[in-house]
Parts: C-alpha cells; structure tokens; sequence
C-alpha cells in the first residue's frame, strides 16, 4: 500500500498527503479513531469526511479520485464528467444526425436500429477531451460506446455484438429500455425541396447496389475522387491523395467524374453527400476533413494497422520520424505554453528568446516515447533539443549555447 500511496501522491499533486506511524504518534491515532492498520482518512477543509480500514488499493484510489477530482486530462475526459454517463452514450466524430465519419455513423445506425436511446459527445470540438478518452480507456480510435460509463468498444466490436445480439443482451443487463424497431437499419431519408431532387428518392437496385459494394472492397484502402492521383480535379482530392503517399499507403482510387452512376449512386449507399470518400475494407471512413483530422492525430495509422492493412510501426521508426518532423524539435515536459518542469521551461524560454521557431513533443503523454528516447540518445534526462535528426543536449547545453551567444547560430547551420 506504500507503494499506492506514494503513486496516488504524484497521480494528485494539488492534495497533501501525509504518511502517519500510529504506534509513534498515538496522540493523533486516537483522534482519528485508528485501531488497526493501514488507516486511511480524508479530509476536506481541515474536518474529516471519509475513512477507509485496511489494504484495499482500488477504494484507496475510488475514494482519493472523488475527493480529489480528476487526476489529470483523461480523468477529467471520463465520460461521467462529459454528462453522457447515465446510459449509452457515444464519443463520435460529429453527432447521430450529423456523423463526421463512417465509423461513427455505422455504430448510430446499429444503436437506432436496436432501439437504444443514447447520448453522444462530438470530440472535434474538445481535442483535450479527444486525447484524454484515449487514456481514460486506452482505446486509441473512435468512435467509442459506453454504457453506464463503461467501454463496450469502437466501431467493430459493436458491429460484432450487434451480429452476435450480444449488444441488445448488455442493454438488457444494465437495465437500458429498448424501443421496438425493425429488423434493418433504416436508410436515411434526405426530405426533397420543390427546386432540389434527392438522389435518395431514386433508390438503388440490387444491381447497382453489388457493384458499388465491389468497388468499395477493391482495395483495401479505396478512394472515390475526381480525377487521378496524379491529375486530381479538385484540391480537397488533391489533399487526400497527398496524405495517403505521405503515410506510404497503399490504395486504389475511381474517378467519379467519369461514371456519373457511380457518382450518385455512392451518395445513397454511404449517405454521404460529397467527395472525396476514402473507404477501409469496405467501410466508408469520411472525406477530406475526416482524413486530414485523422492524419494529423495519428488515428489514420492506428486504423489501418488495427485493419492489418499496414505493419505496426517500430519504436525506432518512430522516434526517428518525430525527431525528424522539425528542423528543431524539443522533446519537454508539457507544451511551450504550459511547461511541466522548470528545465523545460527554461528551454523554450531560450529558443523563443533567440526567436527560433520549433517543434515540441509531450514526452509525459507517451511512456514509450519517453523511455524510448533515453536508450536511442544515450541520454537520461529531459528536455532534450535535437537540430536536424542530431541530439543537441539538454537544458545545461542550451543554457550555456544561450550565454555563449552561439544559440541561434548553432540551430541556424
């Protein structure tokens, strides 16, 4: 329990913890009513208001958490402090009327068609939030679906229990009244206007139906865009199309300028009104801004490695591709604008002193990183300044480049 406590001390830096030997101080023992050990108790404004007896490490935690508040961004991105923890609720890319991405929309479907009431919480509005759901859960992807603030999975393990009617039993053992609905997910219904006609109305035959399923599992990654990958006729194509040769993926594409069929026909089957769409195995993933949000977090690789479609990344491979994603790159404790230690601070205090643009990485947001860093550099400690791929040193090295005057000339060669 030691061990816990000391852990908890550093998890809730902002609550004192003080460690108490009861046979060496009976005076407060007595206080506090103590008559066996361990002995735990909380207090809040100088009074008492709970206790715990005895070596229990996950109510010593539940107990400190609650009193204490959120330890951090992923306690504070629990679902429970979102307001969605009462029921089912879903942490998606825009919201059930509006979903930003296949995967969200898949998992609102089968939720509609099992007639569950569920909330939802659109993380593109809060990347703090976003980041954090990912620790809270260590689940790296979204969507995600809860029920009563418990993970039941992303977008293929709902699809799974849906399959198996696993999904509609957990409703059922968490007590979640269903409402009564048909047997298939309905197709959305776009209302017409007197001046616009819907695609919608139209329907789709079977037949067009089986060929634009084959062409969205042709490839493993399939692209519906105007124009080529090498000729694109529209710059958000252009844009995906730069960031799938930009993460070495391999994909396929269809020009929907030359099969108007295909064109329209794609807008009923994925409900989705524009293009580009890029496509995972068949499922649709989103157009441009989808891709490029999923590019920049990370979660575009983390999905086609999860799909089998790419190799897991080596750890050597990417601290090298970190390194190497500005010219000047510190790796710190928190970000320039709030770092976590003073070394770090003083660092980015003496690169924005000498004007120096840079890059940063959180090395207390990934451990791997962190430990990984120490081994590849042969060196301990944090920060640590590289400059064009090479270690530069830490806080010591760049202090004294500072007070030399050789900072700006040593990053500038």
């Amino acid at each position: 329990m030691d061990e816990v406590f000391a852990h908890l001390a550093v998890d809730f830096p902002h609550a004192l913890f003080l460690r108490v030997e009861a046979e060496e101080q009976p005076e407060i023992s007595e206080a506090y009513g103590v008559t066996a050990v361990p002995y735990f108790v909380f207090c809040k404004e100088g009074k008492p208001v709970d206790t715990l007896e005895g070596a229990n490490p996950a109510s010593l935690a539940n107990k400190v958490a609650k009193l204490a508040g959120p330890a951090n961004v992923a306690e504070s991105a629990a679902p429970a402090s979102l307001g969605v923890a009462a029921g089912p609720a879903v942490l998606e890319k825009g919201n059930p009327e509006e979903p930003r991405c296949g995967f969200s929309r898949k998992v609102v479907d089968i939720l509609k068609q099992e007639g569950v009431e569920f909330g939802s919480f659109d993380i593109l509005t809060d990347n703090e939030v976003r980041e954090g759901l990912k620790k809270f859960s260590n689940w790296p992807t979204f969507p995600q679906l809860y029920c009563k603030g418990e993970l039941l999975g992303g977008c293929d393990i709902v699809i799974a229990m849906h399959e198996s009617g696993e999904l509609k039993d957990v409703m059922k053992e968490h007590n979640i009244p269903l409402r009564q609905q048909g047997s298939k997910i309905e197709e959305p219904v776009i209302s017409e206007s007197a001046n616009e006609q819907s695609t919608e109305a139209i329907g789709l035959t079977e037949a067009q139906k089986a060929r634009l399923e084959s062409l969205t599992n042709s490839n493993s990654v399939m692209i519906f865009i105007k124009g080529s990958p090498e000729e694109p006729k529209c710059g958000f194509s252009g844009k995906v199309v730069h960031i799938l040769k930009q993460e070495k993926i391999p994909f396929s594409s269809f020009d929907i300028l030359t099969d108007d069929e295909v064109r329209q026909g794609l807008k009923v089957l994925s409900n989705w009104p524009s293009y580009p769409q890029v496509y995972i195995k068949g499922e649709l993933v989103g157009g441009s801004d989808v891709v490029m949000e999923m590019h920049k977090s990370g979660e575009l690789k983390k999905v086609l490695t999860e799909k089998g479609i790419i190799q897991q990344e080596s750890l050597e491979d990417r601290l090298k591709a970190l390194i190497s994603s500005s010219p000047v790159m510190l790796f710190m404790k928190g970000n320039p604008d709030n770092p976590r230690c003073g070394f770090s601070s003083e660092v980015v205090n003496a690169l924005r002193g000498a004007g120096i643009s840079f890059g940063s990485f959180d090395i207390l947001s990934d451990e791997e990183v962190r430990q990984g860093l120490k081994t590849y550099s042969n060196w301990p400690t944090f920060p640590q300044l590289y400059y064009k791929s090479e270690l530069m040193g830490g806080c010591d090295i760049v202090l004294e480049l500072k007070k030399s005057g050789e900072l700006k000339a040593t990053l500038s060669e």
